[in-house]
This record gives C-alpha cells, sequence and structure tokens, in this order.
C-alpha cells in the first residue's frame, strides 16, 4: 500500500509548495511527516500500511502566514479508512484562506 497527497491553493490557483504533512494512526501516534514539494505533492507518506483508519493533518496555519494570508482554518485534518493494503491511496486537498476539500483520488 502506497499513499500519496497533493496540495493546491485554490486562492492562486498553483500548488502549495511548502506545506507541512503529518500521518497519524487510530491511536494519535505519528508515522511520518513531510513537506509538499515545489508542485504541491508528497509523492510517498507511508508504505506498507495495514488496513485501518488513519489521519493525515495539514498545516495550513504556517503556510498562509508565510504568505501573509489570514486564514480561518489553521490545520486541515483528514479522516480515512485504508480497507485494501495492496492498493495506492491519494489524498488531494484543494486549499483556500477559508475553505478546503478533498476525495479519494487516483
Amino acid at each position: 500500500m502506497s499513499l500519496s497527497t497533493h496540495v493546491l491553493d485554490a486562492m492562486s490557483g498553483r500548488p502549495a509548495a511548502g506545506v507541512e504533512v503529518g500521518l497519524t494512526d487510530v491511536s494519535g501516534a505519528t508515522l511520518t511527516t513531510a513537506t509538499t514539494n515545489g508542485d504541491g505533492r508528497v509523492g510517498s507518506l507511508g508504505d506498507d500500511l495495514p488496513a485501518g483508519f488513519y489521519r493525515l493533518r495539514f498545516d495550513t496555519g504556517s503556510y498562509f502566514a508565510r504568505l501573509d494570508v489570514p486564514t480561518f482554518y489553521p490545520e486541515v485534518i483528514i479522516a480515512f479508512e485504508i480497507t485494501d493494503p495492496t492498493s495506492h491511496y491519494h489524498v488531494p486537498v484543494l486549499l483556500s484562506p477559508y475553505a478546503f476539500s478533498t476525495y479519494r483520488g487516483s
């Protein structure tokens, strides 16, 4: 099983580079952290994760602070379930200072 993410900044219409992303398990233990690259992507956030519940935490407050833009959401937390540990899971985020959306990508 592999896990990736992609963060797009809807305010600028560009990738959100430099967003810190953390992966935790159901107990809240941090499994890994990474930072989005210049294309707003983290290509691998964990390999060989077993089936179960996980959370991705995006540090959106620091991202918007660097841009000197106020935000209502200092962090975005997405809880999801891995049901097939042989599949690839991709969790994209569309971000703006006062809204966000996500879906299971491919």
